[in-house]
């Protein structure tokens, strides 16, 4: 097993009520499954990277996805009631960085360069994916600045067979498969 720093570190900040600023260096420290939230048929296609995810139930299949309120993905999952959250791949980072918005690339053009196919739902699903959930919204909850997206899983697309696409401290990395 690697080993563990046991080195004591200066915190950014003391405070009962932290600043945003200081809660996201704070998450940043907290390593996630990249995905791509997708939704919408044709030029009214729309997108986005997403870490917030998360399974909810096993039955029924659920899972959550954490959306800015802002965002026109939201909007335009909110009124297709349909979505699916494309778990990445190391070699999707072109993918995640796409659908994050760098470059200045947005709705249905997002799309370009990667092969799309749908599922039960109708909503874009990546066919590479190392899997993709096929959604239904079920409850859409409004939280300060974001939304909580309750999806109920329709359909379920597994390719697995690559290490996954994390991002952590602001940079994106894969899963060696190596003892931490």
């Amino acid at each position: 097993m690697g080993r563990m720093n046991t080195e004591l570190t200066t915190p950014l900040e003391l405070a009962d009520d932290p600043s945003p600023s200081t809660f996201r260096a704070a998450m940043r420290n907290l390593a996630g499954g990249v995905t791509v939230v997708s939704t919408g048929q044709g030029n009214a296609r729309a997108g986005l990277t997403a870490t917030s995810v998360s399974s909810l139930s096993v039955d029924p299949p659920s899972l959550l996805v954490c959306i800015g309120r802002a965002t026109a993905t939201l909007s335009a999952l909110a009124a297709n009631r349909a979505f699916g959250v494309n778990v990445l791949a190391a070699h999707h980072r072109h993918v995640a960085e796409r659908f994050s918005g760098r470059g200045g690339v947005c709705g249905a053009e997002r799309y370009i360069g990667s092969d799309w196919m749908t599922l039960v739902t109708g909503a874009p699903i990546l066919a590479d994916a190392l899997t993709a959930i096929d959604c239904t919204l079920e409850e859409l909850i409004e939280w300060h600045s974001h939304a909580i997206v309750v999806g109920r899983v329709r359909s379920v697309h597994v390719n697995g067979g690559a290490s996954p696409l994390v991002y952590w401290q602001g940079n994106y990395g894969n899963v060696s498969g190596s003892d931490v």
